[in-house]
């Protein structure tokens, strides 16, 4: 970046703890000098703090053998002691920077008051912040307008976007229109391939070749690219990042993308189910993380109460004291047909698919807890699906169509692990309840860290694509055992190769 003549390079942040080596969380600058080779005095080298997340006494007086300045973030309505904060780091010789976070959710009046401060103090640039991604072109131009009314010529403004709505790096290209052309000095925000939390940020490749096609720019477009063929390969392989229909609601909605995170990790929520619950809750809940509103908010969502008693009753009678046989989505459900078929010659068991249905079987019931599941194999299943007597979770729907048995979901989950809503482990409770005494398993295999192996039909959608399998494999087998112990009297056996056998 040195080399490619980018003005400002953002180095990471100043944390209170130690810094670990091979992170950009640092204790002290002096930590950094260790990582600036051939340092330019051409070149701006900052870091970040959260306002009341450093402790300033650990920040020694600036020697520039590091950092030359700090960039100071701030929520809406703490201008006050983050300029506070400001004014010490500036008296120890480091140039200063502000970020207001959130700027969408500034009133105009909250923006005159905010410039006047900041001409009080004058510091080097002000940016605006686009925090949830949720900015179109008229926001960015309604704020910049008056910032760029009511603030001092000599301070800089800058604008920090995220990719929430596709639109980063046109609303980049738009604030560069607006100011690229007036006695004011800007700042853009960018990185390599666009790497940034959640949706991401502006691409610097795209933001230095548009400033040199257009604007009369002179980076070095091709070092750019070396730095991406060289570095980010690694990052591009092991994280993710950029748009996705998720960080787009969380744009929408001007949601922490530690909501969406929650939500992903905790609970596979798909999108219809994070607008839901997005729509629940309070506007000013959303712009921050709250993790047990959040879980109370998801848990209202899918407890859609409903009278299961009359299912309960006509399930118990149907299946009476016949052995259950579970038909789960794992590849043994296909390579290991023959002893099914067996079984299924020998004990003559009623059938339940998990999730999915395959057309090598027949199936007396399948069993859905998953919208995205219930939803493939409506598309895919065709008649088999049609002809399958469906027993249906009320997070799916509340009314039956057709074949269908609504069962709450509410009745068969049991919070405490990260995976608790596994599908074979609800339908377990579920026949444990209505006095199921003997239950095989097939194609209840465990996850593989090879995606590839996990399901009897690989285009059969993942619900946990990027979940850690060992963790996954973990709460299957602590919830197995948990069912054993809680009834006894329920044997579960398995009749193809499986990690809990």
């Amino acid at each position: 970046m040195q080399d490619a003549g980018v003005d400002i390079v953002e180095c990471g942040w100043l944390k209170n703890n130690e810094h670990k080596p091979g992170t950009t969380f640092y204790h002290v600058p002096s930590d950094l000098e260790q990582y600036l080779i051939d340092r330019r005095p051409d070149t701006t080298y900052v870091v970040m703090i959260d306002w009341d997340r450093y402790d300033l006494s650990y920040l020694p007086e600036c020697d520039h053998k590091s950092i030359d300045a700090i960039r100071v973030v701030f929520p809406r309505g703490r201008h006050s002691e983050a300029i506070e904060i400001g004014e010490e780091i500036r008296n120890r010789g480091y140039r200063l920077f502000f970020q207001a976070a959130n700027t969408l959710g500034y009133s105009p009046e909250e923006l005159v008051e905010l410039a006047k401060a900041m001409n009080e103090i004058s510091p080097e640039a002000l940016s605006v912040v686009d925090t949830f991604g949720a900015m179109y072109s008229e926001d960015l131009e309604r704020i910049v307008g008056i910032l760029d009314e009511q603030l001092d010529k000599d301070i800089k403004l800058g604008f920090h976007s995220h990719n929430n709505q596709q639109l980063s790096f046109a609303l980049s290209m738009r604030f560069v229109e607006l100011l690229g052309d007036t006695d004011r000095d800007i700042v853009v925000d960018s990185s390599l391939c666009g790497m940034g939390r959640g949706a991401g940020n502006t691409t610097t490749e795209l933001l230095v070749s548009y400033l040199n096609r257009k604007r009369g720019g002179k980076y070095d477009l091709n070092m750019v690219l070396d730095a991406i063929d060289i570095f980010m390969e690694y990052f591009l392989k092991n994280y993710s990042w950029g748009y996705s229909t998720p960080y787009f609601l969380s744009g929408m909605y001007c949601a922490h993308v530690n909501n969406i995170a929650y939500l992903l990790d905790n609970h596979r929520a798909n999108a219809k189910d994070m607008n839901n619950i997005f729509c629940s809750m309070p506007t000013d809940k959303r712009l921050v993380y709250d993790y047990d509103l959040l879980e109370q908010k998801y848990l209202e969502y899918i407890d859609r109460k409903i009278d299961d008693s009359g299912v309960r009753k006509d399930l118990r009678a149907a299946i009476g004291d016949r052995p259950v046989l579970m038909l789960c989505s794992g590849r043994t459900v296909r390579t290991e047909i023959d002893s099914i078929q067996e079984y299924i010659n020998r004990h003559d068991p009623v059938v339940i698919g998990i999730n999915a249905l395959f057309p090598e079987y027949r199936y007396d019931y399948c069993f859905f807890s998953n919208k995205v599941r219930y939803a493939y194999a409506a598309v895919s299943g065709d008649a088999l699906f049609d002809s399958t007597s469906k027993i249906v979770t009320s997070n799916i729907k509340t009314s039956a169509d057709d074949g269908e048995q609504i069962i709450n979901v509410i009745s068969v989950i049991k919070p405490g692990r990260k995976y608790f809503d596994n599908a074979g482990i609800l339908c377990l409770r579920l026949l444990a309840s209505l006095g199921v005494r003997e239950v095989s398993l097939a194609g209840f295999d465990g996850f593989n860290n090879d995606f590839s192996l996990n399901y009897a039909d690989e285009r059969m959608p993942s619900v946990n694509s990027d979940s850690d399998w060992d963790v996954v494999n973990e709460d299957i087998r602590v919830m197995l055992e948990d069912l054993r112990a809680s009834d006894p009297d329920m044997h579960i056996s398995f009749i193809t190769q499986s990690l809990f056998k």
